[in-house]
């Protein structure tokens, strides 16, 4: 982030604060509580907003040398990501073109050669079948047709971006549109990766996103953890087409009064939170990321999947290795503990069918901008004002 766009946003939280205002979505809306209910939404949501569209599978530091790879199932079909010799992101399907056989099962590691455990065809870290064994007896075959099915990669701004169809294409301008300077300016890709962690829960993937989206509950939900570190009832937000970045207000932005502009850093009184459509979460500390990816189940639309992944500056780690751990293990806990177990009880409560709708206030303008986001995907017009 820009340091103009730093001081806008700290000029812009402590007004609130002095005012006693937050940030306004213009009036209230009803969404349909069948939004976090219905199979068949559930169904279009993975269609249109997963399959169809490019996915986050990690940052730059999951493949931190030419020779490295990652594997990843996110998809509902197993995916193989590599780091070829020049240093280039490629994507496959990981399946052997034998007899479709996974040729890597290991979660992550160093490998320039994919060899399939069942008849041990080998495949290079750019999809080439290089070997097959006993191939006179096999028969003749065209090896340059029969490399490891190419999905489209991109590496920008420190992520790692899959497309799930061969035939997808992935546009940055779009993909990270309204945020882009600020992800350029941030440099993630110079991070590393301490900590991950995966929480299976029983609610809607709306849930999960939804606890991102406002400050109004923490102090509420969060008036013994969070609200020791922040102010709630303030936030500086700024929405685009699909992305939005939000900026949550620390409490250690009382000492900035007084002390010139010149000197301000966001991190010393903003917390910022980007929205990458559909379900990318990016939690941004002092020197230090919580990347929330969250996927629904597309046969269940009360379970979804967060996967959580720590990335920290490498002198962060270096001086401090039981910070990273200690922040890692308190952002999830708070997370799980307090923002998905309630989100756990609304599910259960919309599942009733007795909640016809949810109600989202002005103070929560994030809710307003995801729902009609997503509802626009599956070509819904947007939900209009109640009050």
């Amino acid at each position: 982030m820009k340091t103009a766009v730093q001081i806008e946003v700290l000029r812009e939280l402590l007004q609130q604060l002095d005012d006693g205002v937050n940030a306004d979505a213009g009036g209230i809306r009803a969404f349909p509580a069948e939004a976090y209910t219905s199979p068949e939404i559930a169904r279009r949501e993975w269609e249109v907003m997963f399959k169809a569209r490019p996915q986050l599978v990690g940052m730059t530091s999951d493949l931190p040398s030419p020779g490295s790879f990652l594997t990843t199932e996110d998809f509902s079909f197993p995916v193989l990501v590599t780091r070829d010799d020049q240093g280039v992101v490629r994507a496959f399907l990981n399946a052997c073109r034998h007899r479709g056989s996974m040729v890597e099962t290991a979660p992550k590691g160093q490998k320039s050669r994919f060899s399939c455990p069942f008849h041990a065809w080998t495949y290079d870290a750019k999809g080439a079948l290089i070997g097959v064994p006993m191939e006179q007896q096999f028969g003749a075959i065209d090896r340059s047709c029969l490399g490891l099915i190419e999905l489209p990669a991109l590496e920008r701004y420190g992520f790692l971006v899959v497309h799930p169809d061969p035939q997808g294409v992935i546009d940055p301008a779009e993909l990270f549109e309204g945020v882009s300077e600020d992800l350029e300016s941030w440099d993630w890709g110079r991070y590393q990766l301490a900590y991950e962690q995966t929480l299976d829960m029983k609610m809607n993937w709306k849930l999960a996103t939804d606890t991102f989206g406002e400050t109004y509950h923490f102090k509420r939900l969060h008036r013994d953890t969070l609200a020791n570190n922040f102010h709630g009832d303030v936030l500086s937000y700024r929405s685009y087409a699909r992305n939005h970045r939000m900026v949550l207000c620390l409490r250690g932005i009382d000492d900035l009064r007084g002390r010139p502009e010149a000197d301000w850093r966001i991190e010393d009184g903003g917390f910022p939170v980007y929205f990458l459509f559909p379900n990318v979460v990016v939690n941004v500390g002092n020197k230090r990321i919580a990347v929330v990816r969250v996927y629904p189940d597309p046969n269940d639309p009360g379970r979804s999947i967060s996967k959580i992944s720590y990335y920290f500056d490498r002198e962060v780690l270096a001086e401090n290795p039981g910070f990273a751990q200690l922040f890692s293990e308190g952002f999830t806990r708070v997370v799980a503990d307090e923002d998905y177990a309630t989100a756990e009880t609304t599910q259960r409560a919309l599942s009733s069918g007795l909640m016809s709708e949810v109600i989202f206030g002005r103070n929560e303008p994030p809710l307003h901008h995801y729902h009609n986001t997503f509802r626009a995907a599956l070509g819904e017009a947007p939900l209009p004002f109640v009050g």
